[in-house]
């Protein structure tokens, strides 16, 4: 068995039942014993973020500005150490892993000085001798729910704002990744928040991500994940009011032109489908390709596939680690044969494969002769599947892009300015890459999508305080 590693509640380090954390990449392999809050701890985590929230928001930002700036200075100096740990928990290469832990540190730097320039703004009022303060406080307590795909990454991006701006965190991890959840929060409480500004529940959803939306006493809850626990969660919160914060699910298209450069294309599909074993809300699962360019880009795709090295995501040359789990697993497997029975044509990949050690390894599926109405094409498979749509022009290829329920992120391939152009201003998507993989973002700008992918304020970046705050005008004479 491995360390148990418990919740931290009220700064106290406190849990009993605990689970084991499994390698998917091997199986034999346990990372570490992670505690399960109950109900109970759940509250108390609550509570002790309510009691903190008064001290906390009324904090000085040289304070502030001071843990997140050591919590970023530590994640960069353990990249190795906890990209490791990535690995081993979520199955991302150990390159991928070690980025998304870069990642992490940048995001606590941009916002240990964001700390620093909070901002108002004083306006002469419309009545002479008044004056007029806008500003921003602190929402309250915040909810953070994570998913399991950036175990580090997605809690950063949520826990450093709220912590700039002055908010008290009850964070609930994916179940599935702890180990990551845990270090990141154990990495804050020693660079010295003062006890219950940060609050760790791991467990279930159903205990502790529900006690969470029964509670009156949280005024904010953030939340990626699936687009039907995220309608949950929304629902939830009406009752009690509370800001909501919704990043959900995606089927994005990337649309490869007839005047493409083929192999910027490929390597656009390549990275933004399979890598990170296509287990990402921004993958570009859905290929559109002009019919000009059709053949000649499947079968660069396909050889460029066969290239791909699908193994552990811990051994020097992996290209592909394995899907999560097996439940994840066999959801991927389950749209394959539906895949297969709705008539589209598997040109590579979609069977399980035997390693070394043993894990949940998928050879990565490519489809053709698909059509926008397929279940492959309207529904998140999020595997490494993807399928291919030929269209006749680029105004049906826009069309196609467009007919779709999510609208997280939209790419194209392109050597036209005037196509590149259009279609950033008509792409249905809170995000569009043009000639770049639609997976892949940067840490200072705003994140989010349109229609069933996002609810709410965008994350990341300045933009973040719209979401972590809320606006006071007051009145002076």
């Amino acid at each position: 068995m491995g360390e148990l590693h418990r919740n931290l509640i009220d700064g106290e380090w406190v849990g009993g039942d605990a689970i084991p954390n499994i390698n998917p990449s091997d199986t034999g392999d346990v990372v570490g014993e992670y505690a399960r809050a109950s109900k109970a701890d759940t509250e108390a985590a609550i509570a002790a973020a309510k009691a903190a929230l008064p001290s906390w928001s009324r904090s000085g930002l040289l304070e502030r500005h001071a843990i997140l700036r050591k919590a970023s200075d530590e994640i960069l100096a353990r990249k190795d150490e906890l990209g490791r740990l990535l690995a081993r928990e979520e199955g991302k290469t150990l390159p991928e892993a070690i980025g998304e832990t870069v990642r992490a540190a940048q995001i606590f730097d941009f916002f240990a000085g964001e700390a620093l320039r909070l901002s108002g703004e004083t306006i002469t009022s419309i009545r002479p001798g008044v004056t007029v303060d806008v500003t921003r406080e602190a929402v309250g307590v915040v909810g953070v729910i994570t998913p399991w795909n950036f175990p580090i990454a997605i809690p950063a991006w949520k826990i450093a704002p709220a912590l700039c701006y002055g908010n008290t965190v009850v964070f609930k991890p994916a179940d599935l990744v702890p180990g990551c959840a845990w270090a990141i929060v154990d990495i804050l409480h020693r660079a010295g928040l003062p006890k219950g500004v940060l609050n760790l529940v791991m467990g279930k959803g159903s205990v502790v991500g529900q006690t969470m939306l029964d509670s009156s006493d949280i005024n904010a809850i953030t939340f990626t994940g699936s687009t039907e626990t995220g309608k949950r969660v929304a629902l939830a919160s009406v009752e009690h009011m509370r800001k909501v914060q919704l990043e959900m699910g995606g089927k994005n298209p990337l649309v490869v032109l007839d005047d493409a450069d083929l192999k910027v294309a490929v390597e656009c599909a390549v990275n933004g489908a399979f890598f990170s074993t296509g287990q990402r809300c921004t993958a570009s699962s859905r290929l559109i390709v002009q019919e000009g360019i059709h053949d000649q880009f499947v079968g660069a795709l396909t050889e460029r596939l066969k290239s791909l090295t699908v193994d552990n995501a811990l051994k020097s040359g992996t290209d592909i680690g394995p899907v999560v789990n097996e439940t994840q697993l066999a959801q991927d497997e389950k749209y394959i044969a539906i895949g297969r029975d709705e008539g589209a044509r598997l040109v590579f990949g979609g069977e399980r494969l035997n390693r070394e050690t043993p894990g949940f390894y998928l050879q990565p599926a490519l489809f053709t002769e698909t059509t926008n109405q397929m279940r492959i094409a309207r529904e998140e498979i999020f595997g490494p599947v993807a399928c291919v749509i030929r269209v006749k022009d680029y105004d049906e290829a826009l069309a196609v892009a467009n007919d779709t329920p999510f609208g997280l992120s939209s790419g194209i391939c392109t050597t036209s300015l005037k196509y590149a152009t259009h279609y950033k201003r008509n792409a249905q998507s809170g995000m569009v890459m043009v000639n770049l993989p639609t997976a892949g973002v940067d840490f200072h700008v705003p994140f989010g999508g349109r229609k069933g992918s996002s609810y709410g304020p965008r994350e990341q970046g300045r933009y973040a305080a719209e979401f972590y705050t809320t606006v006071k005008t007051a009145y002076t004479y």
